[in-house]
């Protein structure tokens, strides 16, 4: 009964911490929703087991005479002492130091730089080179047999296969012409490379010895990143960052496309850029003169439909075989249609009966078209793609974004949009606005509720900063940057670090309500919960520890998680043990003397009587309920 109020309510805590998680939405909501629904449920389970089955077990288990302590926390407590009671006597200097690390602490934040999800390790590459959209379909297989054959020559300890895959057909969520391809390369195991130390220098091997080879563009990804690319941000957006301009003219879109570029290609870390590829491709263009046409006395629709069939072809029928049904499409034999000479001679039938070659009728030539004509939102646009190595998404993207806005003018009718993960980066940080703040009232509105009081609710309340600077810091030591998944570990902290607080802060305010003064309720209190402090911060970092240095798939979403957490933990366990007692004392009384306290003993010589010096005014003390003045 003594605990129940305070572990009761800090499981309550903990659930309140974890319930914004669900109001996540896109990639990171699919991500850890379900870690927040694993967690709700289990300390729902635990918090009726500690009603039930757990009382049940201690009266079975527990004995008389079992309740010696062990001697490991009695080492702790001897070692704890001393430096608590130098803690509360100096307790200006103790939160002032404590208010000083938390301001260091914060100010690396910025430095930890920023990205939407670390990248995971996928253990293959996918690179998509680029060529001219008017190549054919032999000299791209050619092409992509060459790469190939370079790919298993110069990297046989790092590469296992590779396949390429030419285009895509028009039914395929995004299609793909003959120009563009995909090379996948699997990867062996880290432990049998020769070439390379990391991926980013194989990456950079690889681009070294494909760039050899004459007219090679290439973007370097890997296979489901680049598919999550082409679901998230639709057809076109292959790269961590798409920038998209939006206008009506194709020409002036591809002129500051092609400007963007040349900027962003200067500002260090950014790679593999490229521009939409939209023109370039050999149109015949077949300009109908109207003048000419109207001397013979023939139609436009009639050229028209000349040209449609004996080019293009012209459904005349159906052929029926079995419950198989075929089109009959009708076109001239292939050496009377390809190339614009034999498309000149064809003839086109007068009102007279005269027959007369296309060439007469309307200007026929070779030019360089459109290769697509991309929209959204119904606005015409371009998209420059890039990926960022060696560098965090979000400081690289802001660079980019204030030099573009400074050199690039747009004119009316034209705009830019910044897409791909950053987009999704900002989108995350925006509900991390909404969603900190309301778990930040719920947990503050439980202790509250817990305390009956603002001041002591407040208190408990100041784990959570310096958990923060723990998660901080535990960052930056391991050069991690801030993304969804550390956002989501400081969410998951903030109720664990609490929590201690709570359990330390009850049982104070309980010894004061028995009527031990101030410095006995403080010194007993911290003593007697030094070890429930530990084990729970102990607990929950050791639980957190696989994560922490997992290497396997998927690692690198987990760690920067894990990371803070435990970071968390152990700040907010120093804050708990030595900056909290102070604070106590401190918001308590103002008249006040620290006597030397033994472990088990009380304030005063030492012995345990308990009495304050009557030379010094002591704060009023919590007495029970009905118990007088």
């Amino acid at each position: 009964m003594e605990v129940r109020q305070a572990s009761q309510f800090g499981e309550m805590i903990i659930i309140a911490a974890y319930i914004p998680i669900l109001s996540l939405v896109g990639i990171e909501g699919k991500m850890f929703k379900p870690m927040g629904l694993t967690v709700i449920f289990a300390l729902v389970g635990a918090l009726l087991l500690s009603l039930t089955l757990v009382p049940a077990l201690c009266a079975y288990f527990l004995r008389e005479g079992s309740d010696k302590e062990n001697p490991v926390v009695e080492w702790l407590q001897h070692r704890y002492l001393p430096v608590l009671q130098r803690a509360i006597q100096y307790r200006y200097a103790t939160i002032g130091g404590a208010l000083i690390f938390f301001v260091a602490t914060a100010a690396l934040f910025p430095a930890l730089g920023s990205e939407f999800l670390p990248k995971l390790d996928e253990g293959a590459i996918c690179i998509q080179p680029g060529y001219l959209p008017s190549i054919s379909l032999e000299t791209a297989i050619q092409r992509a047999g060459v790469v190939e054959r370079v790919l298993l020559s110069k990297f046989p300890h790092e590469v296992e296969n590779v396949v390429t895959r030419i285009g895509r057909p028009e039914i395929a969520t995004d299609p793909m012409l003959l120009s563009q391809h995909d090379i996948l390369i699997p990867l062996k195991p880290h432990s049998e490379w020769r070439e390379a130390r990391d991926k980013n220098e194989l990456i950079a091997r690889m681009q070294e010895e494909i760039g050899k080879i004459p007219g090679m563009k290439m973007s370097f990804t890997q296979p489901i990143e680049m598919r999550m690319n082409e679901l998230v941000e639709g057809m076109g957006v292959r790269a961590e960052v798409g920038i998209k301009v939006f206008g009506p003219d194709m020409d002036v879109l591809r002129q500051k496309a092609d400007q963007i570029a040349d900027i962003i290609r200067e500002i260090p870390g950014g790679q593999d850029v490229s521009v939409e590829q939209t023109a370039g491709l050999p149109v015949l263009q077949v300009r109908i003169r109207r003048d000419q046409i109207a001397r013979y006395g023939i139609n436009v629709a009639d050229v028209q439909e000349i040209v449609e069939t004996a080019i293009g072809g012209k459904r005349v029928g159906e052929i029926v075989d079995s419950t198989q049904r075929y089109e009959m499409v009708l076109r001239f034999a292939a050496p009377y249609r390809q190339d614009a000479d034999a498309i000149s001679r064809i003839l086109v039938s007068g009102p007279g009966g005269e027959r007369i070659p296309l060439a007469r009728l309307a200007d026929i030539q070779s030019v360089e078209g459109p290769v697509q004509v991309s929209r959204e939102s119904g606005e015409r646009r371009v998209v420059i793609q890039a990926n960022v190595r060696g560098r965090d998404l979000g400081s690289w993207v802001e660079a980019a974004k204030t030099k573009v806005e400074r050199l690039v003018k747009l004119g009316l009718g034209y705009h830019l949009e910044w897409g791909g993960q950053y987009e999704h980066l900002q989108s995350g940080r925006a509900r991390l606005m909404v969603v900190v703040p309301i778990t930040f009232f719920l947990i503050f509105l439980l202790l509250f509720t817990t305390f009956g009081s603002v001041k002591y609710a407040a208190l408990v309340f100041t784990g959570i900063p310096f958990a923060i600077t723990g998660g901080i810091l535990a960052l930056f030591v391991r050069g991690m940057h801030f993304s969804m998944s550390a956002g989501i570990g400081f969410i998951a902290l903030f109720g664990v670090a609490v929590l201690n607080g709570v359990v330390l802060v009850t049982f104070i305010n309980e010894l004061r309500r028995q009527g031990a003064s101030i410095q006995e309720a403080v010194v007993n209190g911290c003593l007697t919960r030094l070890r429930p402090v530990l084990m729970t911060a102990a607990v929950a970092s050791i639980g957190f520890l696989p994560m922490a240095l997992s290497t396997g798939t998927g690692a690198e979403v987990q760690k920067p998680l894990a990371t803070v957490v435990i970071g968390g933990l152990i700040t907010s366990t120093v804050l708990t043990l030595f900056v909290l007692p102070a604070l106590y004392i401190l918001i308590s009384g103002r008249y006040y003397t620290v006597h030397p306290v033994t472990p088990g003993g009380a304030a005063g010589d030492g012995t345990g009587d308990g009495r304050d010096s009557q030379h010094h005014r002591v704060p009023e003390r919590l007495v029970p309920s009905g118990a007088g003045q």
